[in-house]
Order: C-alpha cells, then structure tokens, then sequence
C-alpha cells in the first residue's frame, strides 16, 4: 500500500476579471465547490475568495490536476449560473504544492482574504505567488 497526502493551494478567477461572485450566495459557492472536490476524492482544508477568485486548500489522492480542474471548475460554473447567468472561470488556475508545515499559515492567508485585498489586486498576489514558486510565466497569457 502507498501513503500519500499531496496538498495543493490552488488558484482560480472568473472570466475577465469580473466580480461574478456576490456574498449572497458566496458561502454557498464555497459549499459546493467542497462536495465536488469531496465527490473527486479530495478534502477540503480551506476554501475563501473575492467577487473575482477564489483560493482552495486542498488534500488531493493521487490524480490528473488538468482533469480534476476541469470538473471542478465545469461543475461549479453550471451551479453558479443560477445566481449570475453570464459567470464562467478564466480559463487558467495556478496551483502549488504545499508542505505540512505551512497547511496553518495558508490556511490563514486564504481566510484572511477580505482583508488581505484591501490592500493589494488580485494580480499583485497572483503574479507574487507565481514568482515565489519560481513559474515561468508571460504576464499578457495570464488573464485569459
């Protein structure tokens, strides 16, 4: 038998930008999002965003990120369409790999991040968390 517990901080934004989500329905979004990462056989750590993204801690069994991704963001979008007809996720995500040692502090950044937008865009953080796990990126492909 294998062990394995492949933690993941994963990244993803509404098309364009825009601010989709609307804190009447938020928390429900949140809900949602965990019974499918449930159903896909992961565990949810923490889950907290902004009108515009949203940032999941995750616990993944061994598994194909593109297609867990895909489903996830697939299935949510078609729920949320319901509450903003016109909502989708941009077609890119960033996700990490994250260490037990930090699971509290990230944990902490994604529930602080009402706060932590008070002071700085979504696309200061994206483009910080990019440089700090050191991926290649060109800035003009990263909003699409």
């Amino acid at each position: 038998m294998s062990h394995t517990r492949l933690i993941y901080h994963i990244v993803f934004r509404t098309k364009g930008g825009l601010p989709f989500i609307n804190e009447t329905w938020e928390a429900e979004l949140y809900k949602y999002l965990a019974g499918i990462i449930k159903r896909l056989n992961g565990f949810v750590i923490a889950i907290n965003g902004m009108p515009d993204h949203v940032h999941v801690l995750i616990s993944l069994a061994p598994c194909d990120l593109p297609s867990f991704m895909r489903d996830l963001k697939a299935s949510s979008s078609k729920w949320a369409k319901k509450y903003s007809p016109k909502f989708s996720w941009q077609r890119r995500y960033a996700a990490f790999t994250v260490s037990e040692s930090v699971v509290p502090a990230v944990k902490k950044y994604i529930q602080d991040q009402k706060e932590h937008h008070k002071r700085s865009t979504f696309e200061s953080e994206y483009i910080a968390m990019l440089k700090k796990h050191n991926i290649d990126f060109e800035e003009k492909y990263l909003w699409e």
